[in-house]
């Protein structure tokens, strides 16, 4: 087992992360109890919606992206290889998962290490020697032990939550009080898009910051258990090139998932491309070569 160097940046961003999507979310419930809305039932909602996204989170990226667990005897050498990693890593092994897919990527989830899925796709199988698709399973294995995949699927969550329901408040005529506080329909109609609008945008810019993050410190975790941080730089450079053949079609039925991708399935016309969630190829590449180097000094 290697000695896992314990990353301070990625544990504050997580932590401020969260902390500051609790405070906007109670400030965004305590501004709508405030004109009218009712605050138990919005409470409610969260509650029940957040508890089902921790503990049901991993099954639904799965089903959302088409995957399929698969067992030992059907990927022997995915296997043998994920459970080598894992005693490098020292954690438990996690479930492993195929996704039928033209797009090569990979992905973690799960809300701890004993609950947690990696899933590769086919196309990404097909595509990566070894050592490469090693230095992937790597990449996400690290996710994994980094515990950053909880942090980024509440975090997802949390994002859409304002949407979600006001959509559906506006859709139902809304549960606006009476007495004192009651307020033109007409108004509230315009506060809550603003509303949604601004709690909508600062949710983004920290999850954008927290997972671009995550994705150097997965690469970092990588190059620990490989050994080699090359093996990883290749398989990027690799999947990012093959992505650039793979029909728009399918590149955008899988863009709600970039956060979790190894590389952010990217189309041409996508709005992704100014608002990714990863660093740049060029970025990473330049990171994995400084690991190199300090590795071999």
């Amino acid at each position: 087992m290697v000695r896992w160097p314990r990353d301070l940046g990625l544990e504050l961003r997580m932590i401020v992360t969260l902390f500051l999507l609790m405070v906007i979310y109670f400030v965004f419930i305590a501004v709508l109890a405030y004109i009218g809305v009712e605050t138990l039932f919005l409470v409610g909602i969260v509650a029940i919606v957040l508890l089902l996204q921790y503990f049901f989170s991993d099954r639904m990226v799965l089903w959302s992206m088409g995957a399929r667990v698969v067992s030992e005897q059907e990927e022997p050498r995915l296997y043998e290889t994920l459970t080598r990693l894992c005693a490098i890593a020292g954690i438990s092994r996690p479930k492993l998962a195929l996704v039928n897919s033209a797009v090569p990527n990979a992905f973690a989830t799960g809300r701890n290490p004993k609950n947690s899925v990696i899933a590769v796709t086919t196309s990404l199988v097909s595509t990566l020697d070894q050592e490469e698709l090693e230095a992937v399973i790597a990449h996400e294995l690290s996710h994994v032990k980094n515990r950053d995949v909880m942090v980024i699927t509440l975090a997802g969550f949390l994002s859409t939550a304002a949407f979600f329901i006001f959509r559906n408040w506006l859709f139902f005529g809304g549960g606006i009080g009476t007495g004192g506080k009651k307020n033109n329909k007409a108004a509230l109609l315009l506060i809550i898009p603003i509303l949604a609008a601004v709690v909508w945008v600062i949710s983004f810019l920290l999850i954008k910051a927290l997972s671009r993050y995550r994705e150097f410190a997965a690469d970092k975790g990588s190059a620990i258990l490989t050994g080699n941080p090359s093996h990883l730089a290749s398989a990027l450079m690799k999947i990012s090139g093959q992505m650039a053949r793979v029909p728009t079609t399918d590149l955008r039925k899988v863009e709600g998932m970039n956060a979790f991708f190894i590389i952010p399935a990217i189309s041409g016309s996508s709005v992704f491309n100014l608002l990714s969630t990863h660093p740049t190829l060029e970025q990473r590449i330049a990171a994995l070569e400084r690991i190199s180097r300090e590795m071999k000094g």
